[in-house]
């Protein structure tokens, strides 16, 4: 599994900057495309599901099948 920082530092690598954070929850964008991509930080490992979500929203592959 993924600590949130790391996932967060694939996605900035990827052209995903931060926009904002509320609470326990960052929101990037990505110049070109609609969508929003929210990450739970600071979380340590998250769960499967979570980095499913994050990589259908966008586009970056987190998890090695």
């Amino acid at each position: 599994m993924l600590a949130s920082r790391d996932v967060i530092a694939r996605l900035e690598k990827a052209g995903w900057r931060k926009i904002r954070q509320r609470g326990s929850h960052v929101q990037m964008k990505k110049d070109g495309v609609a969508a929003l991509v929210t990450v739970p930080h600071p979380k340590k490992d998250l769960k499967r599901g979570t980095l499913r979500s994050i990589e259908r929203a966008s586009g970056v592959q987190l998890i090695k099948d």
